[in-house]
């Protein structure tokens, strides 16, 4: 970490009152430990993003099979995640402003380790999805609040701290979906304990957002201290952000890209082995396509953070996409790394979008709204996207449909990544003054 880094975090807070005072908040309530602890937090609770989901995808046939699950029950279960995702980070708001993003995290992250300490012990499938929908509600306030954690004590450096925990979050995508199999092996061979053992990482990041939700706590009790003497200070819920055109933008460009994001950890597999790819090189480049993301989700966003307009990089990210599904349609085997390369790219349009959130909004509060709003929004939009996927290719017989329709879709993302990536935020949009 940078003394810039360090100065940025020690630097007095203010509260705005009614009558436009800056009342500073005293240096001493950030301390000088806060920013590599929180640095490490942001790193711990990234990495377990998606390892909830991932693990269980490596060990579904097995997870389905010991519960006794219906092929009905099976199919919702892969439908969840997206759902908790939209209902959960709709209260991330509410909740911010409640107990602050620093108290909300440090609780998400428990609630991610108490749901998978608890699944792998249920007896039956009602048991297993209710323990992962808490791990799911976890997931969604941090989804959702950790573009406001970097908004409000790095506001010099969305791009860089986006990057890192962008990165963190596609290393422990790949990490569970390649070590969840080799680890059960070596344990004993049992899924329960193969999905067990992610526990450990979530438990982990419990441990700095503790003191670090403990320091913000103190931090607002001193704000309010010094601002009792003036006149009361007022809560700033932010903007209104239906009425932002680029709230809008964003929120259906993140659902878009969630649908090709999904599309490919769910079928991409499929496609390759039904093209005469052997199952173990099918997984192999899937994971190729997802460690892209690792080096891609540092770079992209520090680059779109010294952008005045990010739009070029969505239409790169997309073309890359279209090249990717066209490939898999003329000649899935013949270029199968090709084309996973160029997929693994293309998803990396997640980094972008998170860093766009960053920059589309003015303040904490504006960040906070909009986050959850795109975020909540976007994952509705990508819920019906891998069903569709698969019932087009049960009913043709193929892939050419389902990959044609993959590629018309990433046309209107590239169009509404060009509208989110100007250079305007949602408060002068819904005509909030600074």
């Amino acid at each position: 970490m940078s003394d810039e880094d360090i100065q940025t975090l020690n630097r007095p807070q203010v509260v705005r009152t009614p009558a436009d005072q800056r009342l500073p908040v005293p240096a001493h309530v950030a301390p000088t430990w806060l920013g590599p602890v929180l640095i490490v937090g942001i790193v711990l609770a990234a990495l377990n993003l998606r390892p909830a989901i991932t693990s269980l995808g490596a060990l579904f046939e097995e997870t389905r099979t010991g519960l006794g699950m219906s092929g009905t029950v099976a199919g919702l279960v892969t439908s969840v995640p997206a759902l908790c995702f939209a209902v959960f980070g709709v209260t991330a708001p509410r909740l911010s402003r409640r107990f602050g993003p620093a108290a909300v995290v440090c609780a998400g992250m428990a609630a991610v380790a108490a749901g998978l300490l608890i699944r792998p012990f249920a007896d039956n499938a009602v048991g297993f999805l209710a323990a992962s929908a808490l791990s799911l509600a976890g997931i969604a306030l941090t989804n959702v609040l950790l573009p406001v954690i970097v908004k409000r004590y790095f506001p010099d450096r969305v791009g860089t701290m986006t990057g890192l925990y962008s990165m963190a979050l596609a290393a422990g995508t790949s990490l569970a979906a390649a070590a969840t199999v080799p680890l059960t092996d070596a344990l004993g061979g049992s899924w329960r304990t193969g999905l067990l053992v992610w526990a450990v990482l979530a438990l982990a990041a419990v441990l700095p957002w503790l003191p670090v939700a403990r320091a913000s706590r103190r931090a607002e009790r001193a704000a309010a201290q010094a601002s009792a003497d003036g006149p009361a200070a007022r809560t700033d819920a932010g903007p209104r952000i239906v009425r932002s055109r680029t709230a809008w933008a964003l929120a259906c460009y993140f659902g878009l890209q969630a649908t090709g994001a999904y599309v490919t950890m769910g079928w991409l597999p499929q496609i390759f082995r039904d093209a005469g790819v052997s199952a173990s090189t099918a997984g192999v480049l899937l994971a190729v396509t997802m460690v892209m993301g690792v080096p891609l989700a540092f770079v992209i966003p520090g680059l779109a953070a010294r952008m005045r307009n990010q739009g070029a990089i969505a239409a790169v990210l997309g073309v890359f996409g279209l090249a990717g599904y066209l490939g898999l349609y003329l000649a899935p085997a013949a270029g199968a790394w090709a084309w996973a390369l160029l997929l693994g790219i293309s998803n990396c349009a997640f980094p972008l979008v998170i860093t766009m959130i960053g920059l589309r909004a003015k303040s904490p509060a504006g960040v906070v709204k909009l986050s959850a709003f795109a975020q909540s929004t976007g994952y509705l939009i990508s819920i019906p996207g891998p069903l569709l996927i698969g019932t087009l290719y049960q009913h043709s017989g193929g892939w050419d449909l389902p990959l044609a329709l993959m590629a018309a879709l990433l046309v209107p993302q590239i169009a509404l990544g060009v509208l989110a990536g100007r250079d305007r935020t949602i408060e002068d949009e819904c005509g909030v003054r600074d």
